[in-house]
């Protein structure tokens, strides 16, 4: 897989080390390699382009300080690696490690605050954002003091603080560096013990304030320490936690003491509430604030019901599904939206039509369609004398049941009469006369299947070889009913040519129709597994084992054994227990809407290739003759620095660039469509431009909508699968380590921050190496154990030590802290910026749509999301229970 790695999450499943900007040097292996360092101004970045030139596609970008490794430098540029690509930069952007002495002496100062903590920003400026907040004595490194900001780093962590909460000395009451997010030392002062009185529990909060966050609950007649008491909170330790309680709800009196305790005073009552309705024509943001500026907790759908605290300023603050936050309040109605003053009655269900019996009279086989019509998908195939029960007939199709399928077929191949009846049966319908033939030949790169119907589901027949003859009887809907050999079948037309290959100029292969791989799936009972063996029989050792459903990928047949792979791992199979169709559990619920972008397909493909998207397709490769000089019959020098096109002629799009002096092996040559002579050349970059045709080909949603694996790049990651936790512990967790056991978790977990539960469960698997991880099952950090099930903060290195920090400042000493909280940083991502499907987080057409140009593309190879749902496919495999929510892209039709 090919990746652009961009800061902000993505999956499917995607690994969370590629959140982060992976920019390294590789290691040096020989004495002739130079360290330099970056040296660009704070703020900026070095460019990393794809080859030594200012108009070459940028590939990465380096900050000032990071250290690299030169492997070459040359007319003002230095070569180094980028990820697992080499890139180029401007040399005179890298100084050598000696003379990085000229970097600012820092200084060590402390934090000075008189109560509560400093804000660590991101920038010099109130209205920076909060990175973490500093605790009174805690040490930070200045670099500089600017404006009255100083940039500091604490505990690992660069940003802004003000200059007069630092101190040179160090206060008498410090904490030690790192712990950010203890409270600073208590005082020597006078303690004092009492006892939690609720009906309920109580909430200890990180201050003292409704508005911060609960560090934990405590029940009726736990005992705390009382530091402090002020404004009616009082500072307190419980369960070796310390925060704030409201003192209203401490007694001095232990609860079931002698001494009749009072009753706990009557929890201040609520507000009034009402309850209304978001009304808008999309979504409302829900904001933790009363302004616009304010981050958006989630979106309300149209129709959603609220309850309503208070209203003022335009503003309302709300209570919706376990949030609280702000809307705007001209989006609220106190009416419910397509309620009336007396709700009709639901309407009787109309009485099912009189049925009749008919039969199947073909030929061959019988589509039977999901709609009533030609293009519709096809359900299934049925056979001649097949027994339907026809519900309703109209306009030459007929609405039928057959063996549990309800679909449409063409009314002329039914019959009143059964097959072999004693009854003379009326002849079937005199098929059309074939249209006149004509004679094509075969177009492709590889192999073109001719299939045994006009659809990419039909069973195939046989491949067919570039340059092969074929009889065309008739082509319609871009398929064409042809005769190769003696096999008559279905291919697509437009890998066909009516040019005999060989007597005109050659021109660039199309890709192929479909991709070229072949899924199957496990057809064993639900209570059962399938054994995947080293070697194809029952002597070999099992690899691993695979569920009822599971898709694999067919790589070969011989005899009764199937090679396939399947999560990750190859090996052999019975062919028996697999079957091409999948069945649909009564428990699965699947929803499609449709999201219509204003752009036509075509214009979604000129932008796209504007980005230069990337494929491991092989293409035939062109280079004009005047940019290479022979030095044998087949081998050839590069004069200077010319495009590889994927045709011959500079109408055809770039596929590479080539550099003076690099040799190419010509494999022929033809006149191009400029008049020049244009060679076909051998190139071995593993990853090229793609053609335009494979960029929509993946760009089209209706290749891979009807796929029973591929179409999971369309399901809405925003939304929960409303799982059963009892099944989902049984089927995907039993056996899985620490998450053994947590469905619940991740239910929850999906939906507080609106997040797919299997999406979260694909990601914590692949990140925990099935919940058996170090930061999975529990590291210990400044005295605490910590929790990370999602690899948040694994990288640079030290994975498991930046794993653990960025837990233990999160507040992950749970496992269920960790599964919960690591979701919200899930959301923050990609989700909650509308790119909640696979295929949006790859090709973003919002934003292509309203700023004309690609934008926020987690990767750029063209073919990522149909590559990415094998595993979220096989996750909901396993289950029973469970809904989906499809939205498929429609493009706007010229």
């Amino acid at each position: 897989m090919k990746k652009l790695v961009i800061p902000g999450f993505c999956f499917a499943v995607l690994s969370t080390t590629a959140l982060y900007q992976a920019i390294e040097a590789d290691p040096a292996s020989a004495q002739e390699l130079k360290k330099k360092v970056v040296n660009v101004q704070s703020g900026s970045s070095l460019n990393v382009r794809k080859s030594a030139n200012t108009s070459s596609p940028i590939i990465g970008k380096l900050v000032k300080g990071v250290k690299v490794t030169v492997y070459s430098e040359s007319k003002g540029w230095s070569k180094l690696k980028v990820g697992s690509r080499y890139g180029y930069v401007s040399s005179k952007y890298l100084i050598t490690s000696a003379t990085t002495a000229t970097k600012v002496s820092t200084t060590t100062k402390y934090v000075k605050v008189s109560k509560g903590s400093l804000n660590l920003r991101k920038s010099a400026s109130t209205g920076a954002s909060v990175i973490a907040k500093l605790a009174k004595g805690t040490q930070v490194t200045v670099y500089s003091e600017t404006g009255g900001w100083a940039k500091v780093n604490a505990n690992g962590k660069n940003g802004y603080v003000s200059s007069k909460y630092l101190s040179s000395s160090k206060p008498s009451n410090t904490v030690s560096r790192g712990s950010t997010s203890k409270p600073a030392a208590v005082s020597s002062s006078k303690t004092t013990t009492k006892y939690v009185k609720v009906s309920g529990a109580l909430n200890l909060r990180k201050a003292a304030t409704t508005n911060s966050a609960v560090i934990k609950t405590l029940k009726n007649g736990v005992t705390v320490t009382v530091y402090s008491e002020s404004k009616g909170w009082a500072k307190v330790k419980a369960s070796g936690s310390t925060g704030y309680v409201s003192t209203k709800y401490l007694t001095a009196t232990k609860p079931g003491s002698s001494s009749k305790p009072k009753p706990a005073p009557t929890p201040a009552p609520e507000p009034k509430t009402t309850t209304k309705y978001v009304k808008v024509s999309g979504a409302l943001n829900l904001r933790k604030g009363a302004t616009t500026k304010s981050s958006v907790i989630k979106t309300l759908n149209d129709g959603e019901k609220v309850t309503v605290y208070s209203e003022s300023n335009g503003w309302a603050k709300v209570k919706v599904s376990g949030s609280t936050g702000y809307v705007i309040t001209k989006y609220l109605t106190a009416t419910k939206p397509g309620s009336s003053s007396k709700p009709k009655p639901a309407p009787t269900p109309a009485p099912e039509p009189k049925t009749t019996t008919k039969y199947v009279k073909v030929s061959g086989a019988l589509n039977l369609r999901k709609g009533a019509t030609t293009k519709s998908s096809v359900i299934k195939t049925l056979n001649d004398g097949e027994k339907v029960t026809v519900y309703s007939e109209s306009n030459g199709w007929a609405k039928v049941k057959v063996s549990g399928s309800t679909g449409y077929v063409i009314t002329k191949y039914l019959t009143a009469t059964k097959p072999g009846s004693t009854s003379k049966p009326k002849p079937a319908p005199t098929q059309t006369p074939e249209p006149k033939t004509t004679t094509k030949y075969v177009k492709v790169s590889g192999a073109l299947n001719l299939r045994k119907d006009a659809t990419t589901k039909s069973s195939v027949i046989k491949t067919l070889k570039d340059g092969e003859e074929v009889t065309v009887y008739s082509e319609s809907n871009g398929w064409a009913k042809v005769k190769a050999g003696s096999s008559t079948g279905y291919v697509s037309t437009k890998y066909l040519t009516t040019t005999k290959p060989g007597t005109a100029k050659p021109s660039p292969a199309p890709k192929p129709s479909e991709p070229e791989t072949v899924v199957r799936f496990v057809d064993v009972d639900a209570s059962s597994s399938l054994n995947v063996r080293s070697g194809p029989g029952t002597t070999f050792a099992v690899v691993t084992k695979l569920a009822r459903d599971t898709a694999v990928t067919l790589l070969s047949q011989s005899g009764s054994w199937s090679k396939i792979s399947a999560n990750g791992k190859t090996g052999y199979v019975s062919t028996s227990y697999l079957k091409q169709k999948l069945g649909s559990p009564d428990g699965i619920a699947v929803f499609e809407t449709g999201q219509k972008y204003n752009l036509t397909l075509d214009e979604m493909v000129k932008l796209q290739m504007g980005a230069s998207p990337q494929t491991d397709q092989k293409y035939k490769s062109y280079i004009r003759e005047d940019a290479i000089r022979m030095k044998s019959s087949i081998y050839g020098t590069v004069l200077g620095d010319w495009n590889i096109r994927g045709g011959a002629g500079t109408n055809y799009w770039k596929i590479t660039t080539v550099r003076r002096g690099e040799q190419l092996k010509v494999l022929s040559q033809v006149k191009g469509s400029d008049g020049h002579i244009w060679y076909q050349v051998e190139i071995k970059d593993t990853w090229v431009n793609a053609s335009p045709e494979d960029v929509k080909y993946y760009l089209d949603p209706n290749n891979f909508k009807d796929d029973p694996v591929k179409s999971y790049q369309f399901v809405k990651l925003s939304q929960t699968a409303n799982l059963n936790a009892a099944e989902v512990n049984q089927r995907i967790l039993s056996g899985k380590g620490i998450l053994e056991g947590k469905a619940s978790s991740f239910i929850k977990a999906g939906n507080l921050y609106g997040v797919n539960d299997i999406y979260l469960i694909s990601h914590a698997l692949l990140e925990t190496g099935n919940g058996r991880s170090e930061l999975a099952t529990g590291v210990q950090y400044n005295g605490r154990t910590v929790y990370n099930m999602y690899g948040i903060g694994a990288n640079d290195g030290n994975a498991v030590q930046n794993g653990a920090a960025y837990a233990y400042n999160a507040g992950w000493f749970t496992p269920e802290d960790a599964i919960v909280g690591g979701a919200r940083f899930i959301a923050m991502g990609y989700i909650n910026k509308k790119q909640d499907t696979i295929y949006k987080m790859r090709w973003n057409p919002s934003a292509a749509e309203a700023l004309g140009y690609p934008s926020h593309q987690y990767a750029t190879d063209i073919g990522w999301a149909s590559k990415q749902v094998r595993q979220i496919y096989n996750l909901y495999s396993l289950l029973n229970n469970y809904s989906i929510n499809l939205e498929i892209p429609v493009y706007k039709i010229k």
